[in-house]
């Protein structure tokens, strides 16, 4: 019946800078200290960070053990097919590329070089975001 101490694990607001492939680098922006973390923590919320994105990254001993990512970004659509005449009735939706090179689904009506908003727990298109 040992006991054991509680873990100290902390939050601060880091601001992503960029990656190499391998590893993605981040800010925090209380001490402006820049640190790296390895690619396979970032997983698949890659597909979600740009340049100067915000997010809460997780410390334990000092060291980045998660990075935690607002639940909805804004992301610009880079491709998309048109329409076709009569196709927008109903629930139809098409794939969209994103500025971070992922694609998803999204309504009919979205266009090219439209801001959406993007759920980053699921992947899935929320709204329009008035620019």
């Amino acid at each position: 019946n040992e006991q054991i101490g509680s873990a100290d694990v902390s939050n601060t607001n880091v601001q992503y800078l960029y990656n190499d492939g391998n590893k993605f680098y981040f800010m925090d922006e209380a001490t402006y200290e820049q640190f790296e973390i390895p690619a396979d923590i970032i997983g698949d919320q890659a597909g979600y960070l740009k340049e100067g994105d915000r997010a809460q990254a997780q410390l334990f001993d000092g060291r980045v053990i998660n990075v935690e990512l607002p639940k909805n970004v804004p992301l610009r659509v880079t491709y998309t097919e048109d329409v076709v005449k009569g196709d927008t009735s109903g629930n139809v939706q098409k794939e969209a590329t994103l500025e971070t090179g992922i694609t998803i689904r999204v309504p009919a009506f979205v266009k090219t070089d439209d801001l959406i908003s993007v759920d980053t727990a699921t992947g899935a298109y929320r709204e329009r975001v008035k620019e």
